[in-house]
């Protein structure tokens, strides 16, 4: 069984309420009636009950039925998030007529329901934007105790399984925070190794990247990388980490061992931090498209509750594994 599958098996194992915003959309509606059929999460979809169940019709689905369908412009629990919402941004001047109109926003209604502990996790941005997304889960919801950043980290199966976890890698931050501070990268490193336990189910050997190996060059730049690996050595003392490592240094034995003899991770590294947004995007795309790749995420990493952005350019396999990738962190938080 790989990987995903072991996934997906936790999932039907103890099936979490996933709520999906974009309860119209083809994808959407396409990948719920395939989760519906394998029973890997109970599916709330938000829309128009009507518009849903024609479009189910439409497409030939057979397992919308099973779906809990909510219309985000009249629903019996609207007064409830409403006021939920009021209290949770009164100090920053919303207004009951405000709340009321936000909660008929799926997005804003997909975080409320999670918050008000109606569901357990959201999945959407097959039509709408990162920014939209976000907004309201940080609004809402909010970030983990202790923790000030949300990064996004890709499951990256690559087809060399001598790299990473028998051809897994973990990749971060790749997905939000544009250029994280030491501490920021830090916390990014920590928290991305959580992930990689609770979905990878290995121990993580985590890579600090840099364009330097030990001091092979000198640079602002680099020295960031070099205080975040400090710090995120005093924040998980018992974390297999290094850097700053080049990536040849970070994934190659042999490259390991000579450029840098006696570390825990060079040559063996399973998770990858990357020291900005820009080379962790582009390092993703890379070899996602260059190298045969096959990249699921960005899976939301620091929010209080499972909250995860898709990619418009999303196929219906991408919304199904995002779904059972969410669950599993629904069922690690719990």
């Amino acid at each position: 069984m790989n990987l995903m599958q072991n996934i997906i098996h936790r999932a039907q194992m103890n099936r979490q309420r996933i709520v999906l915003p974009e309860g119209t959309e083809e994808r959407t509606l396409k990948a719920a009636d395939r989760l519906l059929e394998d029973k890997v999460a109970d599916i709330i979809l938000i829309g128009n009950p009507l518009e849903i169940k024609k479009l189910a019709e439409q497409y030939r689905l057979l397992h919308i039925d099973q779906a809990t369908l909510i219309d985000p412009i009249n629903h019996p629990k609207k007064a409830i998030y409403a006021n939920l919402l009021l209290e949770l941004r009164k100090s920053k001047g919303l207004s009951p007529e405000e709340a009321v109109q936000l909660t008929e926003n799926p997005l804003y209604l997909s975080c409320l329901m999670i918050k008000n502990g109606d569901a357990d996790g959201e999945i959407a941005g097959a039509k709408n934007t990162t920014g939209d997304v976000l907004r309201p889960a940080f609004q809402i919801i909010k970030t983990l105790p202790n923790t000030n950043v949300v990064s996004g980290a890709f499951l990256m199966f690559v087809q060399d399984h001598s790299y990473g976890v028998d051809g897994v890698l973990v990749f971060a931050d790749c997905a939000v925070l544009p250029n994280p501070n030491a501490k920021e990268l830090a916390e990014i490193a920590v928290i991305t190794a959580q992930t990689t336990r609770a979905l990878v189910g290995v121990e993580p050997r985590v890579s600090m990247l840099s364009f330097s190996t030990k001091g092979s060059a000198k640079h602002e730049l680099i020295d960031k990388v070099v205080e975040a690996t400090r710090i995120a050595k005093e924040m998980a003392p018992d974390l297999l980490i290094d850097g700053e490592l080049q990536a040849d240094a970070a994934l190659v034995s042999s490259i390991g061992k000579s450029k840098a003899p006696g570390s825990p991770v060079a040559g063996e590294a399973n998770v990858l931090i990357f020291p900005n947004l820009e080379s962790g995007n582009i390092a993703y795309k890379l070899v996602q498209r260059l190298g045969n790749a096959e990249a699921v995420g960005p899976i939301l990493q620091g929010m209080a509750a499972p909250v995860n952005d898709l990619s418009r350019g999303c196929s219906i396999d991408d919304i199904y594994k995002m779904v059972a990738i969410c669950a599993n962190q629904a069922i690690g938080i719990k």
